[in-house]
């Protein structure tokens, strides 16, 4: 028979395995993660003494809703040390909604290979370059500290616009006839006493949810210009001007600028009619001249189509959507931040707070 402490060691020993084996099949994944494999429509190589640099993009063409895949390979000779370029600092056409430092390796050649990879979104549509990019490189060991460089070409990329090859073919709905509803006999106290019922159960619910997970509640804070952009994207995916929901579109990207304002300059523009929302925007010294005439003109335009039946073109419809991620873009700042923290998923809104 075997001894209890012999048992003891054996089970030890079978978790401390099963461990290891789990630990290796992390590690595994993470590196295949690191390691994913992209195809990379452009690829452009330069060389310079030690320094060989590769600039690749997955794509040369792309809409605006849409992102693109920039990566930067620097392999230099082991004697060598090169200084990767800061990228967020030369960006113009782009901005970068990520980047990974995928780590330093070495090739065949016994070089060492860095590699970042970078997602750029576009400001606007049009044609647009992925600038150039220098990188330095130095000999550690030498005595001159002589430092060397390397400057690649800018790569152009094509933007189309929101509309894509249908611009020719919008066609605004008209407002259908009102529909005389049939009268059914009423049962409206039973559904009342009903409605009431539930409305008290989910108050109790959410009350006791609230207080039972108030203490497990995270503040999550964002800059405006994020929530604008978030609410962007969603806009372009629900792709309502294909489906010929102007008005729709036009309240929704409305509502984006104004809230982004709110946010942003702490200006009540929700709640405030267009011309209430221009006098007060008169009066406050937060936006350049340019800002409000193009802020007021953006607005005075949404009306027209909401309000008064207006048939914007396709190029009316481009360059409000333009015009409302380069006010975004110009005046993004991470200073103030705003509470978008989730309150059992009762409240959509957000509120401003700070950090």
């Amino acid at each position: 028979m075997m001894g209890d402490s012999a048992k003891r060691c054996i089970v030890l020993a079978s978790l401390v395995c099963w461990g290891l084996l789990l630990a290796c099949a992390g590690c595994e994944k993470e590196t295949d993660t690191k390691a994913e494999k992209v195809e990379f429509e452009i690829d452009k190589v330069y060389e310079r003494g030690p320094l060989t640099v590769h600039v690749r993009l997955d794509k040369g063409k792309m809409t605006i809703a849409e992102t693109v895949l920039l990566e930067l390979e620097a392999a230099i000779e082991r004697d060598y040390e090169v200084q990767m370029p800061k990228v967020d600092k030369l960006l113009q056409s782009f901005g970068i909604v990520d980047w990974d430092n995928l780590g330093d390796k070495l090739d065949p050649n016994n070089n060492v290979v860095s590699t970042y990879r970078y997602r750029l979104e576009p400001l606007l549509s049009g044609t647009y370059a992925v600038p150039g990019f220098t990188f330095e490189f130095y000999e550690p060991n030498n005595v001159q500290e002589k430092q060397y460089e390397l400057t690649t070409e800018p790569i152009d990329v094509e933007v189309t616009s929101l509309l894509g090859e249908q611009r020719g073919e919008l066609v605004i709905a008209d407002i259908e006839d009102v529909v005389e509803m049939p009268q059914e006999t009423s049962y409206w106290w039973i559904w009342a006493a009903s409605a009431v019922g539930a409305i008290a159960a989910g108050m109790a619910g959410l009350y006791y949810l609230r207080h039972r997970r108030l203490d497990k509640l995270v503040r999550i804070f964002k800059p405006a210009h994020e929530i604008a952009y978030e609410r962007l994207r969603i806009l372009v995916k629900d792709d309502l001007i294909n489906a010929g929901k102007f008005k729709e579109f036009y309240e929704r990207i409305s509502d984006i600028l104004r809230r982004y304002i709110e946010h942003r300059f702490e200006l009540r523009a929700p709640e405030r009619t267009t011309d209430e929302f221009l006098v007060e925007l008169q009066w406050t010294d937060v936006l350049s001249a340019s800002d409000k005439q193009s802020v007021g003109e953006f607005l005075q335009h949404c009306d027209l189509v909401k309000f008064a039946k207006y048939n914007p073109t396709s190029e009316q419809i481009q360059r409000t959507f333009d015009l409302v991620k380069d006010f975004t873009e110009k005046t993004k700042s991470d200073e103030r931040k705003i509470d978008v923290t989730d309150r059992v998923e009762t409240e959509e809104a957000v509120e401003v707070g700070s950090v």
